[in-house]
């Protein structure tokens, strides 16, 4: 028994000696260099409402997301209808539905085209005339439910990219309710620019520039069919600011930026910005090959969210799958760029819908009556269980200490977040933890007054007390499970430290004061029990 005793302490120690060196950087601030070579470095982050940041609330458009897709079943139903011969004389997207006109002779080919081609598609109304069959064609509900998930799960997903090379420390994103998701930045400095990267729709397009009409013309009196008309920004005269100006594109995306694997910043030459350059994958780098060299001469827009950054003259064909966009924009604005090309764009539109900031002196305020609350609340509890335990009440109260202090390094080892509501979920732990060695005092209690002798009393102590601690603690930990699971930022924080709390709590509250006891017995030092 000596040995078994003695491997315990040892056990006790080394966990002790462990969380001393977790809880270093979290309580010493910086560290040596040479400490994350050979010790763990991590330390317990502070969520927004202790540290400050800002919480903001995003509503997907999925609606739009819907509109895209049809746009682009409707672009892949013409390069398919005219790769067959079968010639149509209107096609044309009207909300979420497509309008397909085609000659008398061709309606059945067109039919069976839809059936085999575009399963997704339904036929909604077909009507016969003189002039050929007319097709009324819609998503089906199914699609529509699956691209409007695919859009919140995607926008999730991208947002989650941006945030993560912003550098932003624990951030919370998450899903909410049917189109909404939210974020929170935990000591975010700049939030008007994480606001903009986050909701930067971030659709990049290649498009030839028409040269055939008038710009001034078509701001005029419209522009021609199949042609829009767009802006971008350009150094003012004399170098005096930047000025809005108007391009007439051609309305046809040659080239969108889903083929993009890379964007990464370069310093520009001369009196020249900085720019950003694009790595294409193999795809696009074809593609791309290919409508340089179909364009040679002719200029090409770079429009990312519907701004013509910049539409240089090809002059030559272009391989090697790179790109570069290059415009009026200092290097944070191109790092901006960069990070939103890269983390890769939003499936559809997204607009700040609720947004709060918590200000750093308000999260030094909850830090204070935290840890004010924490020490009243330890305390009173120490205090207690001496003045009414005495000796054992002491024991519970060394107990307490290390459970607290096992619980804070489990923190910082997983890098959680800890928040106002965790720093309840500890002080709660607290007062669960003294209710263990309650139970057990209790049971030796009844054991002495039953004439036993010190060892057997606490022997059967335990015996007696532990079904009680394990069957509540249990309990109480799939209820932390369940709240972590279903709930979100702040009862998720409370849920993380009740549980580990629970795990540190039978480990000090049975563990460490058993191994306390069997080594006074063995050391033939325990005579009487103060209880």
């Amino acid at each position: 028994m000596q040995r078994g005793v003695v491997v315990r302490i040892v056990i006790v120690m080394g966990l002790a000696l462990a969380a001393l060196i977790y809880l270093t950087p979290t309580f010493v601030g910086e560290v040596p260099s040479w400490w994350s070579d050979f010790l763990p470095a991590e330390r317990i982050h502070l969520g927004l409402d202790l540290q400050g940041g800002s919480h903001l609330i995003l509503e997907v458009k999925a609606d739009k997301a819907v509109e895209n897709t049809v746009e682009r079943v409707k672009a892949d139903l013409g390069n398919l209808l005219k790769e067959k011969g079968i010639s149509y004389s209107e096609l044309a997207r009207k909300g979420i539905e497509i309008r397909l006109k085609v000659p008398a002779a061709t309606g059945d080919k067109a039919r069976g085209l839809l059936k085999s081609e575009f399963p997704g598609l339904v036929v909604v109304s077909s009507r016969a005339g003189g002039e050929g069959e007319e097709f009324v064609l819609a998503m089906d509900q199914r699609e529509l439910r699956s691209i409007r998930d695919y859009a919140l799960d995607q926008s999730l997903e991208t947002i989650r990219n941006r945030i993560d090379q912003f550098g932003v420390s624990e951030p919370i994103i998450q899903r909410r309710g049917q189109q909404d998701i939210l974020v929170q930045l935990p000591g975010i400095q700049d939030p008007e620019r994480a606001k903009e990267i986050i909701g930067k729709t971030a659709l990049l397009e290649f498009k030839l520039l028409d040269e055939t009409h008038n710009v001034e013309e078509a701001l005029r009196s419209g522009p021609p069919p199949g042609t829009e008309v767009l802006y971008g920004y350009a150094a003012g005269r004399n170098g005096a600011g930047t000025e809005r100006v108007p391009y007439l594109l051609e309305a046809r995306t040659l080239m969108t930026g889903e083929y993009i694997t890379d964007a990464r910043v370069r310093p520009g030459s001369g009196l020249e910005g900085p720019y950003v350059e694009l790595i294409l994958n193999s795809s696009g780098a074809r593609l791309f090959e290919r409508i340089t060299g179909e364009n040679v001469k002719r200029r090409l827009a770079i429009v990312l969210d519907n701004r013509v950054y910049s539409a240089p003259v090809i002059q030559e064909r272009i391989g090697g799958g790179r790109a570069s966009i290059t415009g009026s924009f200092d290097m944070k604005e191109a790092r901006d760029l960069a990070i939103v090309l890269r983390a890769g764009a939003l499936p559809a539109p997204v607009e700040i819908v609720e947004e709060r900031t918590v200000g750093p002196s308000l999260g030094r305020d909850s830090i204070r009556q935290g840890v004010i609350s924490f020490i009243v609340g330890g305390s009173l509890v120490i205090v207690f269980m001496i003045a009414y335990y005495k000796g054992a009440g002491l024991v519970a109260d060394l107990a307490l200490v290390f459970n607290v202090l096992f619980l804070l390094a489990v923190l910082a080892g997983f890098q959680a977040v800890l928040t106002l509501p965790g720093i309840a979920g500890i002080v709660l732990t607290m007062g669960m933890a003294v209710d263990a060695n309650v139970l057990v005092n209790e049971r030796i209690r009844e054991e002495l007054r039953a004439g036993r002798s010190p060892r057997a009393a606490i022997e059967a102590g335990y015996e007696r007390a532990l079904p009680a601690i394990l069957d509540s603690n249990i309990t109480t930990f799939l209820s932390g499970v369940i709240l972590f699971q279903f709930g979100t930022g702040p009862v998720k924080g409370f849920a993380v430290t009740l549980c580990v709390g629970i795990v540190t709590t039978v480990l000090t509250a049975v563990y460490l004061t058993r191994t306390y006891y069997d080594w006074r017995i063995v050391m033939r030092k325990l005579t009487r029990i103060s209880v």
